[in-house]
C-alpha cells in the first residue's frame, strides 16, 4: 500500500469513501473549486493523501485545506486536515495519513477542528494539541423548533435500531420555509439597527478596511480579505448563497457573520450553521447583536437551531447571557493543533471560528431538486441517512 498525493482523477474512489461513510460527496466542479484555493496556490500544496492499493485506487484518504492567516503583516500558511476516511480493511492507516499531513513542508502549523470521539483520541498521539484552551470541546446550539429537532432525534434512533428503514424515509423535516430559502433572496428581510446585509466585497469596501483593522490587531488570524471571501462565496456545492451581515456605525464595520443552511442528513433538521463570527477588539458588543438578528432570522429560514461548531474564549466572554440559552454539545476535543516552534507563541492567541476550518465546504448543503419533491434521496444521501 502506498501513500500518495491525492488527485483529481482520485475523485470517483474518494466520493465512494464519502459515501460508504455517510458524508457529503463533492462533484467533480466542487473538487476543482477547491483546486483554486489562492493560498494553495502558494506552495502548491496537495488537496490531500489517499492510500493506493496494488491497483493504485485511492482506498483511504485525508484531505489537505491550506489557508493563509497573518500575524500583523507576516503571512505564514496553516494546513487543515478534514474527511479523514480509513475503512476497515485499512485499519491502522490512520496515523500514517495524519502525520504525511503533518510533515507536509512550508506550512507554520497543522490542525483540525472537526475531530469526532474516535479521532479526538489519535490526534494527541500524533503530537496535536487541544486548541484554543478554552473551547475546544465545546459547540454551542440555539434551538429554534424543539418539536422538529425531536422529530430529528426520533427519526435517528428509529434509524439506528432498524437500518432498513431509512431507504423508505427520503428526505424529511423540510419545512416549506426552508425548501425556499434555497432559491428565495433575502435582502429584503428586516434586520435590526445597526445590522445589516454584508454585499460589498470589492477590494475598496468597507469590509477591506474592516479585515485591515483585523489583521492589524496583530494575533493569528485567518484571511479574510475581500478576495478569499469571493472565492469562498463561489462554491458550486452551494444550493443557496451564504449569508453575510455586519454590525456597523456610520460606514465602519464593527463586526461580521457568515452563516449557512444546511442539512446533516435526509432525516436530520435544517440547520442555520454559523461559518463566521468575528468583531474587532474594540467592538465586542457587535458579537451579541449578529447572533441575536441570526436567531431572528432563523425561523423564517425554516432552520430548526442555529448552531456555531467552534468557539474560543473571546467569542464566550462577547456572547454572555446568550449562552445560556444555548445547548452545549460535544464533550470531547474538537479542535487540535500543532504549532512550529517559532509560532507557539502566536497559537496561544488564536481564536479560531469554524470558517478557519473545514466547515464552510464539507457541511451537506441544503437538498434541492427531483429528490426533495419527491421525498426520495439521492444515492449519497441514502447512505447519509443509514448512518445516522
Amino acid at each position: 500500500m502506498t501513500t500518495r498525493p491525492f488527485q483529481l482523477t482520485d475523485t470517483p474512489a474518494v466520493n465512494r469513501l464519502h459515501a460508504d461513510v455517510w458524508w457529503h460527496e463533492r462533484s467533480p466542479e466542487g473538487w476543482r473549486w477547491l483546486a483554486d484555493n489562492p493560498a494553495r496556490q502558494t506552495n502548491q500544496a496537495p488537496l490531500g493523501w489517499v492510500i493506493a492499493d496494488a491497483e493504485d485506487r485511492a482506498s483511504a484518504f485525508v484531505g489537505n485545506f491550506v489557508q493563509r492567516f497573518w500575524i500583523g503583516d507576516r503571512p505564514i500558511l496553516g494546513a487543515s486536515g478534514f474527511s479523514i476516511i480509513v475503512p476497515p480493511e485499512q485499519r491502522g492507516a490512520a496515523p500514517r495519513l495524519v502525520r504525511t499531513l503533518m510533515r507536509q513542508p512550508g506550512c507554520g502549523f497543522r490542525y483540525t477542528l472537526n475531530a469526532n470521539p474516535k479521532a479526538a483520541r489519535l490526534y494527541p498521539r500524533l503530537g496535536l494539541s487541544p486548541c484554543p484552551e478554552v473551547g475546544h470541546d465545546l459547540k454551542l446550539s440555539w434551538i429554534i423548533n424543539p418539536v422538529t429537532c425531536a422529530w430529528g432525534r426520533f427519526l435517528r434512533g428509529a434509524v439506528h435500531r432498524s437500518p432498513g428503514l431509512a431507504e423508505r424515509l427520503g428526505e424529511r423535516l423540510m419545512s416549506s420555509q426552508a425548501t425556499r430559502a434555497v432559491t428565495r433572496t433575502l435582502h429584503d428581510m428586516p434586520l435590526p439597527a445597526g445590522v445589516g446585509w454584508l454585499s460589498d466585497l470589492s477590494d475598496s469596501s468597507a469590509f477591506a478596511r474592516f479585515w485591515d483593522e483585523l489583521r492589524a490587531q496583530g494575533r493569528l488570524i485567518a484571511d479574510r480579505s475581500p478576495a478569499t471571501l469571493r472565492w469562498r462565496m463561489a462554491d458550486p456545492e452551494l444550493t443557496s448563497p451564504p449569508l453575510l451581515m455586519s454590525q456597523e456605525q456610520g460606514d465602519c464595520i464593527q463586526g461580521y457573520a457568515m452563516a449557512v443552511m444546511s442539512k446533516g442528513s435526509p432525516i436530520e433538521p435544517p440547520a442555520l450553521e454559523i461559518i463566521d463570527l468575528i468583531a474587532l477588539d474594540r467592538t465586542p458588543q457587535a458579537i451579541p447583536a449578529l447572533i441575536r438578528s441570526l436567531l431572528d432570522l432563523a425561523p423564517r429560514l425554516g432552520a430548526a437551531r442555529v448552531r456555531l461548531q467552534v468557539v474560543n474564549d473571546a467569542l464566550l466572554t462577547a456572547l454572555g447571557s446568550l449562552t445560556r440559552g444555548a445547548r452545549r454539545e460535544g464533550g470531547w476535543g474538537h479542535c487540535h493543533a500543532h504549532f512550529d516552534t517559532e509560532f507557539a507563541d502566536a497559537g496561544r492567541e488564536w481564536r479560531p471560528t469554524p470558517f478557519d476550518g473545514d466547515y464552510a465546504f464539507c457541511l451537506r448543503p441544503m437538498p434541492t431538486g427531483a429528490h426533495v419533491a419527491s421525498g426520495q434521496p439521492s444515492h449519497g444521501e441514502r447512505q447519509t441517512a443509514r448512518a445516522a
